[in-house]
């Protein structure tokens, strides 16, 4: 079975082209024009084990939300590959940890969306990026791949490893959700047989 999409859009805000595979040596292309985001997307790849190839060109000029705002652009990109390609479903938490931060992440890749977002940032920005758009791009992540997202800081002060532990925390979750699991011998892991 093939696991990998590509997915293009073209709007009056932004233009992107994205591709990811869950099964090739990982070798990311990303870049958005929003060097912090290119990190935390670098970072998403990087330890979920998810090739991802993302060109994205955005009205930078303005703001950052259209480009970073993921519900129509970057976002479904990543989350409907991911929700595509999954293979199956499944349950799994990590706690991803980056010097005095402690981040908790649990996803259920289950077609049901929604996100539970219990991180606070103590500054506005992160470089150039507004922090409130980070929950914007893991609300349209949820959405866009169908699948239930926690994510809940533990502590921390430091707002560039919050928001590290964010991606981290999801990369590893992710990279659990995607991995067959033998034991279910192709079966879905549900009792209705479906999800």
């Amino acid at each position: 079975m093939q696991r990998q999409a590509t997915i293009e859009r073209k709007t009056k805000e932004t233009e992107i082209r994205a591709t990811i595979d869950l099964d090739v040596p990982v070798r990311y292309d990303i870049k958005t024009g929003v060097g912090f985001l290119d990190h935390m997307l670098e970072q998403l790849a990087r330890h979920s084990l998810i090739d991802i190839t993302l060109a994205a060109k955005g009205d930078l000029h303005i703001d950052y939300h259209h480009t970073t705002r993921m519900p129509y652009r970057t976002g479904p990109s990543r989350g409907q590959g991911a929700g595509r390609q999954a293979g199956h479903r499944a349950l799994c938490q990590r706690a991803p940890a980056h010097g005095r931060v402690l981040t908790r992440v649990a996803v259920d890749v289950s077609g049901r969306p929604y996100l539970v977002w219990k991180v606070a940032f103590s500054r506005p920005k992160l470089g150039e990026m507004d922090t409130e758009l980070f929950h914007e791009w893991f609300q349209a992540f949820a959405q866009n791949a169908g699948i239930t997202l926690h994510i809940e800081t533990l502590y921390g002060d430091n707002n560039h490893h919050i928001a590290e532990t964010c991606y981290k925390g999801l990369a590893r979750a992710l990279r659990q959700a995607i991995a067959f699991d033998p034991g279910q011998a192709g079966r879905v892991p549900s009792t209705k047989g479906t999800l």
